[in-house]
């Protein structure tokens, strides 16, 4: 887990917040509620149109790859209710999910997930809501 600031939407953190104090965030892990919420404290909070277009948000389509097998994976990052790996959307409140958002593009990332220590390094963005003034929730 890296410990510099990342970048949240005052939207996207708004509403993380709500998620994380409503019922839906009880049907996770508790460490995952944690790491959640240690992310939302060390976010730089910024208003929606000062978000980057290299910067990961919620319902941001994400092109990741694998440092260790050099595969590619893209999902988009959901709130817990859409999600469905099958079909490429991950939960925030999935290790990974959390471990990717405020990030940027070519950003390298290390997180903990129950397979193990991942790398990846964000390789692309094909949606970024913030950008499209497109706030889904």
């Amino acid at each position: 887990m890296r410990t510099e600031r990342i970048v949240i939407s005052r939207v996207d953190h708004s509403r993380l917040r709500l998620l994380l104090n409503g019922p839906l965030a009880f049907t996770a892990e508790p460490s995952l509620r944690r790491s959640l919420q240690a992310e939302l404290l060390r976010a730089e909070i910024v208003d929606a149109e000062d978000v980057t277009p290299d910067i990961v948000t919620m319902d941001s389509s994400v092109l990741l790859r694998d440092l260790d097998d050099d595969s590619l994976e893209m999902y988009t990052l959901v709130y817990p209710n859409r999600a469905d790996t099958a079909n490429g959307r991950l939960s925030i409140l999935s290790p990974i999910g959390t471990a990717i958002l405020g990030y940027r593009i070519g950003d390298e990332i290390e997180w903990h997930t129950p397979e193990g220590l991942r790398r990846f390094r964000i390789e692309g963005l094909t949606l970024v809501p913030e950008r499209e003034e497109q706030l889904l929730f």
